[in-house]
């Protein structure tokens, strides 16, 4: 990594910092910005995320798609870490420290939502962040991309009917323009994007040679378009994060615990599975982010913007980043010991120098 990759965790420590600073000190700038939306999701974070996946997509050759049946399990056990255990233990964690050892040190009109806020978090798997982890450890590009749409189309169905048996709740509005939206914004028009640019580069004489030299102007980009997300989601909530310093730490040991658990899981599920290193770790990042655009704009639309279920989504974001960089650490320092597995591939058979760029060779 170079660099600035290097020091990630540090950039965005100060990028929180910032942006809960300057929301502090100009409410009313974000307040402006905030309104800023379609259907709930704001326009500058979603320019942002752009911003952010749109290197990493252009080194997908979608024509290679075909080849991630190769790594089916991976696709297995993300599948069944995202839907069989993460809303599951997320709603058991939530109930037993916000509901049960924590519930004194909190505003008791506010715990259920606190636990309806932490159980939407989990019901929303994947962002487009995990592109973003998945280059910082070397990840296989293709089951990434493939598992991100995969889940993306799964959360179209099975979204609201987890949200509804864990709540608890007959029925719940669930505002469907917000999620296909999502997926059209964050998936949908990206890849079409980049798919059409892609071709256009490689349609020229030494193409693949212009597109190396694109995604080295482009992926700092990537980059900077993370931490300027980080600073306008925290802007947004500035206060109340400033006023209510308590009530975060509280609502992020049961997200830290949730995170490493699912994230530790799928690694070493994959491992068992003898996955390849390159998808055991996209698969166990994949396993344990949340697509927290969706999550918090649903609960806003079901809570409110002032609720407890709003301020749980946004503390999943504050714990997310730096969790996820931590996960990434461990995940490359253990890929000698995750090889040493017999029936392992190497990292070089299963994902050679040239596979970001070139077609399936």
């Amino acid at each position: 990594m170079n660099l600035f990759e290097r020091y990630l965790t540090l950039w965005v420590s100060l990028c929180i910092i910032a942006g809960i600073t300057l929301g502090h000190l100009f409410p009313i700038l974000f307040q402006t910005i905030g309104k800023f939306e379609i259907a709930q999701i704001n326009i500058p974070v979603a320019v942002l995320v752009w911003l952010m996946i749109i290197p990493m997509l252009l080194k997908i050759d979608l024509k290679a798609l075909k080849g991630v049946r190769q790594h089916w399990r991976g696709v297995g056990i993300t599948l069944f870490v995202n839907w069989g255990v993460k809303p599951f233990s997320m709603a058991l964690l939530a109930w037993l420290f916000i509901g049960l050892l924590f519930r004194q040190w909190l505003p008791a009109e506010q715990v259920d939502s606190y636990i309806a806020g932490l159980i939407i978090l989990a019901a929303a798997p994947c962002t487009a962040m995990v592109f973003v982890w998945s280059h910082l450890m070397r990840g296989e590009p293709h089951f990434t991309l493939s598992q991100v749409a995969l889940n993306d189309v799964i959360m179209m169905f099975a979204f609201a009917p987890v949200v509804a048996l864990l709540l608890g709740l007959a029925s719940i509005t669930i505002p469907w323009d917000t999620l296909l939206l999502s997926v059209l914004i964050y998936i949908i028009v990206p890849l079409i994007i980049t798919g059409l640019w892609r071709h256009r580069i490689l349609r020229h004489e030494h193409g693949y040679t212009r597109l190396g030299h694109l995604l080295k102007v482009l992926q700092p980009l990537s980059l900077i378009a993370l931490l300027s997300t980080l600073v306008l989601l925290f802007g947004f909530q500035g206060n109340q994060i400033i006023d209510q310093p308590l009530v975060i730490l509280l609502l992020a040991i049961p997200i830290l615990i949730q995170v490493l658990f699912n994230s530790g899981l799928a690694y070493l599920m994959n491992r068992a599975a003898r996955s390849p290193h390159c998808v055991a770790g996209p698969s166990a990042l994949i396993g344990a982010s949340n697509f927290f655009e969706l999550a918090v704009a649903t609960a806003i639309a079901m809570f409110g913007f002032e609720s407890g279920a709003a301020l749980a989504t946004v503390v999943g974001v504050l714990i997310e980043v730096p969790a996820m960089l931590f996960a990434v650490r461990i995940v490359n320092r253990s890929r000698e010991w995750y090889e040493h597995k017999q029936g392992i591939a190497t990292y070089d058979e299963c994902c050679p120098v040239d596979v970001h760029l070139h077609t399936g060779h």
